[in-house]
């Protein structure tokens, strides 16, 4: 069984510091602790992976908050403008993020510095900064113990990273249901109030590009849809582009992707109940990203479908940039189109999903998402 006080110690003595900063973070880990221990059916690897995970999150938040402790003056940087990635997960989110952070003059949040961005990087060292090294291992190691779950996703350890890693130093981040069925933390998440994450999320882009600059970031989740209200009160001034796609075809392959990452960790995966959360949690997403748009906020969207950024990647990333009133360097382009050609078996479609494997049924789907799909003109398979 989990236990938070043990999970604090530990951090503690790995950190060798005690200040957590601003009491956010409890009410979370609490929640989700009890969540792990009475909902998850963790295997014997399973807590040990979650074990390290919480620790890990607890050690990073540590870490944070001795820099700002002994360097104040992190706080007075400025976060300018920054785009965001939205829409529904497997719907070429990914894969464009990739092609943006081709783009130098914009900062990403890459996978090395997501996940131990303590000491903040530098401009000098962050090509060969040894975490590189030690997250690409990780990475290998993570495919190897989730066989299925490799290859459905481009990853690297210097490729950008969604911004779950960084929200789950406040405890507020679904990336936790990667790990196994944690319902009521999930539906406490979606209830509660998203300011202190997204307030962290800005610490620690500050820590971020204190000695690392450009501060113009490009970053992404679907996960930022369901709480788009409270990353508007941080960041008043981003923008967002949207990506998308059938329904009938991203919630099966998203099933799909959820089994693979919880089998191993987890006695138990009911594939129906995981389709009707997953239905359940991005109807919701969309809804309430479809109210904020209505409410005079259309102009900060940029929306691109699936198909197009597959059929015509540069070009659908030229029109973005004309939209946000960027020029397309030749430099850029160039580094987008080599990143296309050499990732071709990263970033594979892969087959199509039974949707009835997880209880869902197409037609169905398609009904229930028909405002989504009428709104954005999507082709359905």
């Amino acid at each position: 069984m989990l236990n938070v006080d043990e999970l604090v110690e530990q951090a503690v003595g790995r950190a060798g510091a005690d200040d957590f900063g601003v009491d956010t973070w409890q009410e979370g880990l609490e929640i989700l602790v009890q969540s792990f221990n009475s909902e998850a059916s963790l295997t014997e690897l399973g807590e040990q992976v979650v074990t390290g995970q919480l620790v890990g999150f607890l050690v990073n938040r540590l870490v944070v908050e001795s820099w700002y402790r002994d360097h104040p003056e992190i706080e007075e940087g400025r976060i300018e403008a920054p785009l965001f990635g939205l829409g529904l997960p497997r719907t070429g989110s990914t894969a464009l993020s990739f092609l943006l952070a081709a783009d130098r003059r914009r900062r990403s949040l890459r996978t090395w510095e997501a996940n131990q961005p303590c000491p903040p990087p530098t401009s000098a060292t962050q090509d060969d900064d040894p975490r590189i090294a030690r997250t690409q291992a990780g990475l290998d190691v993570v495919n190897d113990l989730f066989p299925e779950f490799a290859g459905m996703l481009p990853s690297s350890a210097t490729g950008p990273q969604e911004c779950l890693l960084v929200m789950a130093l406040d405890f507020r981040s679904i990336v936790f249901e990667g790990y196994g069925a944690v319902r009521s933390y999930t539906d406490w998440l979606v209830t509660c109030d998203m300011l202190p994450a997204y307030r962290y999320h800005a610490r620690v882009l500050k820590l971020l590009q204190w000695r690392c600059p450009p501060r113009r970031w490009w970053l992404k989740s679907p996960a930022h849809m369901a709480s788009i209200e409270a990353l508007d009160a941080v960041y008043p001034d981003a923008r967002f582009v949207m990506t998308h796609r059938d329904v009938a075809a991203v919630l099966p392959s998203l099933c799909a992707l959820k089994q693979a990452l919880t089998s191993p960790l987890t006695s138990k995966v009911d594939a129906a109940a995981l389709g009707r959360r997953e239905t359940e949690i991005w109807l919701d997403a969309l809804r309430r990203t479809m109210s904020f748009r209505d409410a005079g906020r259309e102009g900060r969207f940029f929306d691109v479908s699936f198909n197009r950024v597959q059929e015509a990647p540069l070009d659908a990333v030229t029109e973005l940039y004309r939209d946000m009133g960027d020029e397309m360097d030749p430099d850029t382009l160039s580094r987008m189109a080599k990143w296309w050609e050499e990732s071709g078996s990263q970033r594979r479609t892969g087959r199509l999903r039974d949707a009835t494997m997880f209880g869902l049924d197409e037609d169905e789907l398609r009904t229930l998402f028909d405002f989504y799909h009428r709104r954005f003109g999507i082709e359905v398979l």
